[in-house]
């Protein structure tokens, strides 16, 4: 399913994901730059192999990535 796994950051910005915030506010709590965190919300989807931030939720939930 996973290619490859996923990072401690990976982690974090998937679990800012899962509580609705913007890329702009993911930069802000983590510290990074807004270009950073498109970065790894791109390379996320890629190893999830879903389409977008909504089927990312799903399949991190899914594989218990993320706790509901």
């Amino acid at each position: 399913m996973i290619h490859r796994r996923i990072s401690s950051r990976e982690r974090e910005v998937l679990e800012q994901i899962s509580r609705g915030f913007t890329t702009q506010e993911i930069a802000t709590n983590l510290f990074l730059s807004p270009h950073t965190i498109i970065t790894y919300r791109k390379n996320l989807l890629e190893k999830m192999e879903v389409p977008n931030s909504a089927g990312l939720v799903r399949r991190a939930v899914e594989l218990n990535l993320l706790l509901v």
